[in-house]
C-alpha cells in the first residue's frame, strides 16, 4: 500500500481531538459532572466517526494488536454480563417483577460499562494514531507543557483564592486543588505529567543546554504536588523517583547509582523546600497525618473495614461495576446517614464491584503494561527509550496511589493514565520518520505497531 495514510485531514483532526482532550478533561474540573461527561462521550463518537472517514479515504482499516487493550474489553465484558436478568427478585415493598441481576445497581452498571467503552474508544486510537515520530513527541510536548503551565496556574490560585476553582466555583464537602474537585485527583495528574521530564532527565537524553528547562517544570509541578496535600500523591511521587533510578542505572554503575540517589534527593528536597516557601507548611502537616479521620466519609480504616465484609460476601462476579455505594450502605456498621461513593483503594473497589474475576483482569493489565514498558526501554532509539522510562514510571506512580485514593474513577486521571500506557506501547515502535529512517525513506507509510486491513470501496 503506498497511500500517505498518516497525514489525511481525518487524520490530522482526531489526532488534534486526542491531545485537546487531555487538556479539556483536566480543565473541566475533572470531567465529573454529567454535562461534561456527555461531551467527552460526543468525542468519542467523533473519533469514531474519524476514524471511519480516514479509513474510507485510504483504503485501509488500522488497528493497533497490542494486548494492552484486552483487559479493558473483558471489563466491558463483564460489565454486560452483570446486568443480565436471571429471573425476578421476591416482591418488595409491593412492586415485583424487579430484574435479579448480578449487579445490585444494574444502571450505574450500564452507565459504568459505557464510560469504559469510551475509554476504551480512546485508547485505541491513541495507540493507532501516534504513529509517527512527530506525533509522539507532540504528545510528548502536550504532556509536558501542559503540565508545567497547570502546575503554575494551581500554585497562584492556592495562593490568590485558595478553595475555590477558578475563584468562582467552591465545592461543597470537599477540598479542592487546580480544577479538580478532589485534591488527590489532582495530585495523580501531576504524578503523570512529572513523569515525562523526570523520564527524559533521567534516561540522559536531554541536551545540556535544554536540562534546566525541565529540570524547571518538573520541578514545578512537583511543588504542585506538594501543596495538595495529598499523602498518597507524595508517597507516589517518592516511589516513582525510586522507581526511576532503577529503571535507568545499570546493576553493577555504583557511581551512578550514588550519584542518581544524590540528585533525586536534592530534587525532593528542592520540591519540599519550594512548597514551603510559597507557603506549604499546612499542606506538609496534612501529609503527616493518619489515614484516621473524624469524616466517616474520608476515615479510610473504617471504610476498608466495610469494603473487605463486601468482598466477602460477594467473592466472585462482586456486586457490579459502579454499586459500591449501594453495597457498602448495606454493611456499613454505622447508622449509614452518610453515603459513601468509592473505597479509597482502587483495588479493594476492584473486588468489590468485579469480584476475583475483576482483580485477575487488573493483574493481566499491570502484567501486559510493563512487560511491554520494561521491554521498550531498550529500545535504541535514545528519545524514544526517555518517553518509555517516564510513561512507565508515571504509570508507576498511579499503581502506588491507588493503595490510598480512588484516583482512576476520575475521567481525566484516567484520560492521562491511557495516554501513558499508549505513550508505553508505542515508544517501542519503529516509525518511518524517525531520526535513523528519514533520509532514507520520505513517505509516511503505517508504523510498526499498527495492523492494516484492506478496505474495499465501490468504484
Amino acid at each position: 500500500m503506498t497511500n500517505d495514510i498518516n497525514t489525511t485531514r481525518a487524520s490530522k483532526l482526531l489526532f488534534f481531538l486526542l491531545c485537546a482532550t487531555l487538556v479539556f478533561t483536566a480543565t473541566v474540573y475533572g470531567t465529573v459532572h454529567q454535562p461534561v461527561i456527555s461531551v467527552f462521550y460526543l468525542v468519542a463518537v467523533i473519533i469514531v466517526v474519524l476514524w471511519a472517514f480516514d479509513s474510507l479515504r485510504t483504503g485501509v482499516l488500522r488497528f493497533n494488536k497490542s494486548l494492552i487493550q484486552i483487559p479493558l474489553i473483558a471489563v466491558i465484558l463483564l460489565g454486560f454480563v452483570q446486568v443480565i436478568p436471571f429471573g425476578t427478585i421476591a416482591e418488595t415493598a409491593g412492586i415485583s417483577g424487579i430484574p435479579r441481576t448480578i449487579s445490585l445497581e444494574p444502571f450505574w452498571t450500564k452507565v459504568f460499562t459505557l464510560h469504559l467503552i469510551a475509554f476504551l474508544i480512546f485508547l485505541a486510537a491513541l495507540l493507532t494514531y501516534i504513529d509517527s515520530e512527530k506525533r509522539l513527541r507532540k504528545v510528548v510536548w502536550v504532556v509536558t507543557i501542559f503540565g508545567f503551565v497547570y502546575a503554575f496556574f494551581a500554585i497562584l490560585q492556592a495562593v490568590l483564592s485558595p478553595g475555590k476553582i477558578f475563584g468562582v466555583y467552591e465545592p461543597q464537602f470537599a477540598e479542592p486543588y487546580g480544577t479538580f474537585v478532589n485534591r488527590h485527583n489532582f495530585a495523580a495528574y501531576m504524578e503523570m505529567t512529572i513523569a515525562i521530564p523526570l523520564g527524559l532527565l533521567f534516561a540522559g537524553v536531554i541536551p545540556k543546554d535544554k536540562r534546566l528547562l525541565f529540570v524547571t517544570a518538573a520541578g514545578l509541578m512537583g511543588v504542585a504536588l506538594i501543596l495538595s496535600g495529598s499523602r498518597g500523591g507524595f508517597v507516589a511521587l517518592l516511589a516513582e523517583i525510586f522507581f526511576l533510578i532503577i529503571l535507568t542505572t545499570e546493576t553493577r554503575s555504583f557511581g551512578r547509582l550514588a550519584l542518581k540517589i544524590g540528585l533525586a534527593v536534592l530534587l525532593v528536597g528542592t520540591i519540599i523546600a519550594g512548597a514551603i516557601f510559597i507557603g506549604g507548611e499546612s499542606s506538609l502537616s496534612r501529609i503527616a497525618e493518619t489515614v484516621a479521620s473524624d469524616n466517616i466519609t474520608t476515615n479510610r480504616t473504617h471504610i476498608w473495614s466495610v469494603t473487605l465484609s463486601v468482598i466477602k460476601t460477594y467473592p466472585f462476579f462482586g456486586t457490579g461495576l459502579g454499586g459500591y455505594s449501594v453495597a457498602y450502605t448495606n454493611f456499613d456498621t454505622t447508622n449509614g446517614a452518610m453515603r459513601v461513593e468509592q473505597a479509597h483503594n482502587d483495588y479493594l473497589q476492584i473486588m468489590t464491584d468485579a469480584g476475583v474475576i475483576g482483580l485477575i483482569i487488573a493483574a493481566f493489565f499491570i502484567f501486559q503494561l510493563f512487560r511491554t514498558g520494561l521491554k521498550n526501554i531498550k529500545t535504541a532509539h535514545t528519545f524514544n527509550r526517555g518517553i518509555a522510562v517516564g510513561a512507565l514510571a508515571g504509570c508507576f506512580a498511579i499503581v502506588v496511589h491507588s493503595l490510598f485514593d480512588f484516583v482512576l474513577h476520575t475521567t481525566a486521571v484516567t484520560y492521562l493514565f491511557i495516554t501513558l500506557v499508549a505513550l508505553v506501547v508505542v515508544s517501542g515502535s519503529k516509525f518511518i520518520d524517525d531520526e535513523t529512517g528519514h533520509s532514507q525513506r520520505r513517505r509516511k507509510r503505517p508504523s510498526a505497531n499498527v495492523t492494516p486491513i484492506e478496505v474495499k470501496r465501490k468504484k
